[in-house]
């Protein structure tokens, strides 16, 4: 079974720093609303299902789903990365989401797992260091962060269902 999770599960919105960045699926759930708490009521119902009768589950903590016609707007909030520090800029194109809930379909799961889901880009042009160095300063780095990529790990989704994003906002068709 797939369903969707959210990355709200996660701490969103950001008004305070996350526990360390890039977030993966290890980060310490950190539901702010009713809806995130539902959603991470999900994912522990989703375990001890699959616990109690071998049902293989995954839950996909998608991103901010956009619309082609919605990249339209990423270019207003260049000039303050404060405007979406809320997602650590993450977004993704609802045609990788429908990548993801096939691939997850496909996938040999064994258990309950959950894998973030996200572009592999941000909705910024300025790097991720200098986005995280300047809205969240004392936040932990895990590891050197390359160019623009996501705030949003996507590596487990990549090696557990084969995801690999294919629209970023700059070059979509």
């Amino acid at each position: 079974m797939v369903w969707a999770s959210s990355e709200t599960v996660l701490g969103l919105p950001f008004d305070s720093p996350p526990a360390f960045a890039p977030i993966d699926e290890s980060h310490p759930p950190r539901p702010e609303t009713s809806y995130a708490l539902s959603k991470l009521v999900g994912e522990t119902l989703a375990a001890q299902l699959s616990r109690q009768h071998g049902i293989p589950f995954v839950g996909l903590r998608i991103s901010n789903i956009m619309e082609p016609a919605d990249f339209a707007t990423f270019p207003s909030w260049q000039d303050d990365p404060a405007r979406r520090r809320w997602n650590l800029w993450g977004y993704v194109d609802a045609r990788d989401v429908a990548q993801a809930v096939r691939l997850g379909l496909d996938a040999d799961i064994q258990g309950a797992e959950i894998c973030i889901i996200a572009a592999a880009d941000t909705c910024m042009r300025m790097d991720s260091a200098t986005l995280l160095q300047r809205e969240f300063p004392t936040v932990n780095v895990k590891r050197a962060l390359t160019g623009r990529e996501t705030l949003l790990a996507i590596d487990r989704a990549r090696s557990l269902l084969g995801y690999e994003p294919s629209v970023s906002w700059l070059t979509q068709d």
